[in-house]
């Protein structure tokens, strides 16, 4: 960290493992008190760049658009947008920020509601930001094998915080759309939990919702049971794997996809398409070997 009597201080640290192929990255931390009217800019970035203003005051411009910010205010500056940032002549500010880049970054941010009119929201005063961003700049200087992981979880839960402030009440559903949000959910939890042998009441469980209802708007939604549309997408899995990995044996495929019982997997297969998973299997393999798959 660079200070001195005036009371400037600034200190950066950047990613110990550079990766600027991955989909998403944080590039460097730091923090900073600065002097009285110092100014950066006005310039562009290539990356992102999310500021939380701790102490003090100043004033950011984005696009032409001035923003006056106290202690509290966070602000993110965009890729290829003309921005300039100043301290207060009396109190300047003090602020810690995080650089990240990557294809995601842009959906990243959007999901959490910072869009490019809106690039200032206010954290309340029990949010993890600040402390996140200070774990962001700790774990760098640490130099640790997977400060580059430890960064990227640190990111993500800065994003989620900022989307619990700028969505606010607007991310809760209206009634109407309610049963809707809760089908989404549960098709988003099948989908990454069919290899467990997860039950619709576990499901429900983990989601908070009464198992009667989401059934009942699962149904209306999708024109099936949860139950079904589990079963169905376990053995649609399963058929896949059949047809790509000759090597598994059926047990090993029906516990690949959730089903720990071999007999039963096979009963199921045999219902909703008509033979056996081993007669599938040894269809679908007669036909690659005969060139017509």
């Amino acid at each position: 960290m660079t200070e001195n009597q005036s009371g400037f201080s600034y200190s950066v640290a950047p990613n110990p493992v550079y990766d600027d192929k991955g989909m998403l990255y944080v590039l460097f931390a730091g923090e900073s008190q600065t002097l009285p009217e110092h100014r950066i800019g006005p310039k562009i970035y290539d990356y992102f760049l999310l500021h939380v203003v701790e102490e003090g005051r100043g004033a950011f411009v984005h696009e032409g658009q001035a923003y006056e910010l106290e202690a509290g205010d966070a602000f993110l500056i965009r890729p290829g947008r003309l921005v300039s940032y100043v301290s207060d002549e009396r109190k300047p500010w003090r602020y810690r920020w995080i650089a990240f880049a990557g294809p995601l970054a842009e959906d990243a941010v959007r999901t959490a509601g910072l869009t490019p009119q809106h690039p200032v929201f206010r954290p309340s005063a029990e949010s993890d930001i600040p402390r996140l961003l200070s774990d962001t700049l700790g774990v760098f200087r640490s130099r640790r094998a997977g400060a580059h992981l430890a960064s990227l979880g640190y990111l993500h839960l800065i994003l989620a915080a900022a989307e619990d402030v700028v969505r606010g009440d607007s991310a809760v559903p209206a009634a109407d759309t309610a049963g809707s949000l809760a089908v989404k959910q549960m098709i988003r939890y099948m989908t990454d939990q069919y290899a467990h042998p997860v039950s619709i009441e576990d499901m429900c469980q983990s989601l908070g919702y009464n198992r009667a209802y989401l059934s009942r708007m699962f149904k209306k939604e999708t024109g099936v049971a949860p139950v079904t549309y589990l079963l169905k997408l376990r053995i649609d899995k399963a058929r896949g794997l059949l047809r790509e990995r000759p090597d598994l044996s059926v047990q090993q495929i029906a516990s690949s996809v959730g089903l720990t019982d071999p007999l039963y997997f096979s009963r199921q297969f045999q219902r909703l398409h008509g033979q056996s998973p081993t007669a599938y299997r040894e269809s679908v393999l007669g036909r690659q070997a005969n060139g017509h798959v």
